[in-house]
């Protein structure tokens, strides 16, 4: 064996490497190990190992009723496809655009679950897994690979697999921490180089009006965040918001169970240093990243990120080991009440329940934390309020009024922890737009004896 067979590895002569040599196969021949019925799960978001997804699609004549899970991936997503229903039966943990569709017309299906309890389906047998389809930087000397941008969710079920297929590709980058699987624990290795998935966090299509209330909310809850507090930031344009305007902060810290580009700055600017932790003082704890190569570049062998599996991020009891915890979440709609709908609109399924209340329980029992759910007041140019007076026929609550202490929109801070119904609706609605005040104080005169 020369040592181009296995490329990057400095090691030449080890059992690992020769493992590796004897595990070399093409996408093709690897996804023959899928069977009609097995329950497949895909390392997802920017992660998604592409050409093994092409390979399995390939042999979709030759299979039936095969489960696919995995939370939102990035892209076109031809197993989805009509037609592909009775070949593959995608089931979300959380529904990324490219699900909506088939969610909606029954060829997919939606498990709502917190994302703490996602790879504990796994870990603890509640789901079987059958083939783990990976996405790992090569190996290094000692023959580990990394799971690179996305760890939190498919390390666990990977571990738990009957058999693993990865897809080794020079473009992943070698996140640390929990994040590494062995060559010697891989089935099938399929070296297959190829850009990864981008996902900016604002919508190139956002009109100047969306970007300024996105801005005007950012600053609002920048003004909440003290010095040293640790944060933790959902995905979206107003977390990237908050981000820029966090500029003249100090000693901040990052536990959180995503990321995207807006961290990098404030990063290279000891901003964010961690030095304040109460938790892995001076590491950036995440599972995941949605981003772009700015991230992948800068998290690459990079010592201050330190990744691991969702069940450990997400878990609220370690959460709120953080003191100053700052959980920042966004939502479809709140009602008068304080109940957050994030997950629907009406009975239309339309993303998940997430991290969301992981974080907002993590950081609500955190010494000195604020729990926060940001959101525009309106949507569609301001002809539907986003304050309501109650959720749409249908709507799911993920996050209880009881859970909920603020509330942002572009108008200000609602603090609702501890307040009566009455002092809530009073709250929501001054932080309501304009044009919907009247109708919702109309409502909560009638039904709330304001």
């Amino acid at each position: 064996m020369s040592v181009d067979t296995i490329r990057t590895v400095k090691a030449t002569s080890s059992i690992w490497s020769r493992n590796y040599a004897s595990k070399l196969t093409t996408a093709d021949e690897a996804v023959k190990i899928i069977k009609s019925g097995d329950n497949v799960v895909i390392q997802p978001g920017c992660a998604a190992p592409l050409d093994l997804i092409r390979a399995m699609v390939d042999r979709k004549d030759e299979l039936e009723d095969v489960n696919i899970y995995h939370i939102l991936i990035v892209g076109d997503l031809s197993y989805m496809a009509p037609g592909m229903e009775k070949h593959f039966k995608h089931k979300a943990f959380f529904i990324g655009t490219n699900a909506r569709k088939a969610i909606a017309e029954g060829r997919a299906e939606f498990i709502p679950i917190f994302l703490s309890e996602v790879t504990l389906l796994f870990k603890n047998n509640v789901i079987d897994v059958d083939v783990a389809m990976i996405h790992v930087s090569p190996p290094d000397e000692h023959g580990f690979c990394s799971y690179g941008i996305d760890v939190g969710n498919i390390k666990t079920p990977a571990e738990k697999a009957k058999y693993v297929i990865a897809q080794i590709n020079q473009e992943m980058p070698r996140g640390l921490g929990n994040s590494f699987i062995h060559v010697n624990k891989i089935d099938f290795i399929v070296e297959h180089d190829q850009p990864l998935l981008e996902l900016p966090q604002v919508d190139p299509n956002s009109s100047a009006e969306e970007l300024n209330v996105y801005d005007r909310i950012g600053k609002h809850v920048a003004g909440m965040i003290n010095d040293g507090a640790t944060l933790q930031m959902g995905i979206g344009a107003i977390p990237d918001s908050v981000l820029k305007y966090l500029k003249s902060h100090k000693d901040l810290g990052v536990h959180t169970e995503m990321f995207s580009d807006g961290l990098v700055e404030l990063v290279e600017e000891g901003i964010i240093n961690g030095e304040r932790k109460t938790l892995h003082p001076g590491k950036i704890i995440a599972g995941f990243v949605l981003g772009t190569r700015k991230s992948y570049n800068f998290l690459d062998n990079n010592p201050i990120f330190e990744f691991h599996p969702q069940e450990y991020v997400n878990d609220p009891f370690i959460i709120a080991k953080n003191n100053n915890m700052v959980a920042i979440n966004s939502a479809i709609e709140v009602d008068l009440t304080g109940q957050v709908c994030s997950d629907s609109i009406g009975t239309r399924f339309f993303s998940g329940i997430g991290g969301q209340v992981d974080f907002i329980r993590g950081a609500a029992h955190s010494e000195g934390g604020k729990p926060i759910i940001a959101l525009p007041s309106t949507t569609k140019q301001n002809t539907i309020t986003r304050i309501v007076p109650i959720l749409k026929p249908g709507a799911g609550v993920v996050t209880s009024r009881g859970d909920v202490h603020y509330v942002v929109t572009e108008y200000g801070i609602a603090s609702l922890y501890g307040k009566t119904i009455q002092e809530r609706a009073r709250q929501l609605i001054r932080i309501s737009h304009p044009a919907f005040r009247e109708e919702l104080e109309k409502f909560a005169r009638e039904n709330y004896h304001i």
